[in-house]
């Protein structure tokens, strides 16, 4: 799972969740049902904001939506899932930047992928992803050359780039190929007049995710030797974070120029999720989890409390040390943990080895979880395009 735009469960409510996850195992249902079971690995979250917005443009609709089968991921319940075009295209995108960031490991010599017999097969499994992506990009009338030779640009002018090169010319491919990708959603949704916005938007997303990626990179780049753009183009962090957040208020911009039958989770994805994912890249997140909290338990141990009582034993006795589980047993609770989405969701729950008392990832989160005035703005840190109780754009 990659991507720049991962939303904490408690900022979107209830609603905005259910939806936010239908487009995500929509997404991922699409790729199996078109290309296979492994396809279902370039599942990420930026692609599916391509289905968010063809369905915000269209409205929700009884077609928009069917009843998917029980699935591990989601605690072995059934769950209603995106489908329709605008999956398919988040798919076939999804699929050609995959390919393109495997190629990507591959030039640079990542990890495994320096050993012969591994890069040729993942050049094989690239290439064949590429085609897949062309075939369901064809299918809902999108050209996905232009995400090809994006591609096949930005190799060129990475090798090209220097020390003094604009920052913005080798993010520029990037930019190109999240447009189109953007602006076909109208196409699909049958709004064409939302188009241009839209395509702006893409371009200042593209240019965002690029930044924010080399931002992220930047010190693993460094000490694996590996090419990244703020280092090639002598580029500081301050001007990156400068450029990175006007991206962030020209999408604002440009999102007011769109019509949307229900835009709430394109604004909260696009417009306050954003903003979030440029504080976590350079370090001034004000979520209360670590990062990649949502996906994992917390690191280290939380002293556990006496049953029952919120402050421990009131008379200061320690309680009892849980046994611990052996290895296999624990392997089997901790995959029981993760089928039904305790790890994340539960206020509590037992760790699957050491049998201690841990908090869910959301436990402690300080975002403000009220959402009686709406669920896509919060009424603490609303931004001048929309009101506490509307949430229109």
């Amino acid at each position: 799972m990659f991507g720049i735009v991962r939303p904490c469960s408690h900022r979107l409510g209830e609603s905005l969740k259910t939806a936010w996850m239908a487009h995500l195992c929509g997404l991922c249902l699409a790729l199996r049902r078109d290309h296979g079971q492994f396809a279902r690995v370039v599942t990420n979250y930026d692609g599916l904001l391509v289905s968010v917005l063809t369905e915000a443009q269209i409205g929700p609709s009884a077609d928009g939506r069917r009843t998917a089968g029980p699935c591990a991921l989601r605690g072995m319940r059934t769950a209603s899932v995106a489908q329709g075009e605008g999956a398919r295209l988040a798919a076939a995108v999804s699929l050609v930047l995959a390919a393109a960031k495997v190629r990507d490991h591959v030039a640079d010599g990542d990890g495994l992928l320096a050993r012969r017999p591994v890069a040729a097969a993942a050049r094989r499994v690239a290439a064949g992803w590429g085609r897949a992506g062309a075939h369901s990009g064809a299918a809902v009338g999108f050209d996905t050359g232009v995400l090809v030779d994006a591609v096949e640009r930005q190799i060129g002018l990475e090798t090209l780039a220097g020390h003094g090169t604009a920052i913005l010319t080798v993010t520029e491919p990037t930019e190109t190929a999240t447009a189109a990708a953007f602006a076909h959603t109208a196409t699909l949704a049958g709004r064409p007049g939302n188009a241009t916005a839209l395509a702006e938007a893409g371009r200042l997303f593209g240019r965002l995710a690029h930044l924010l990626d080399a931002v992220e990179d930047q010190h693993a780049d460094a000490a694996s030797g590996a090419w990244n753009p703020l280092t090639a183009t002598g580029t500081s962090r301050a001007e990156a974070r400068r450029l990175a957040d006007d991206a962030v208020h020209g999408i604002r911009l440009a999102l007011r120029e769109a019509e949307f039958a229900d835009g709430k989770l394109v604004h909260l994805l696009l417009v306050h999720e954003l903003g979030r994912s440029v504080d976590r890249a350079f370090g001034t997140s004000s979520c209360g989890h670590p990062p990649e909290a949502s996906f994992g338990p917390p690191p280290g141990p939380h002293a556990p409390g006496a049953p029952g009582h919120p402050y421990g034993d009131p008379f200061g006795g320690q309680p009892p040390r849980p046994d611990k589980r052996g290895f296999w047993a624990g392997c089997a609770a901790a995959l029981g943990l993760c089928c039904t989405c305790k790890v994340c969701c539960a206020d509590e729950f037992e760790g699957p080895w050491s049998r201690k008392r841990r908090e869910g990832a959301c436990a402690t989160c300080d975002c403000n979880c009220d959402w009686s005035c709406c669920e896509a703005c919060q009424c603490c840190e609303c931004c001048e395009c929309c009101s506490c109780c509307d949430c229109g754009l």
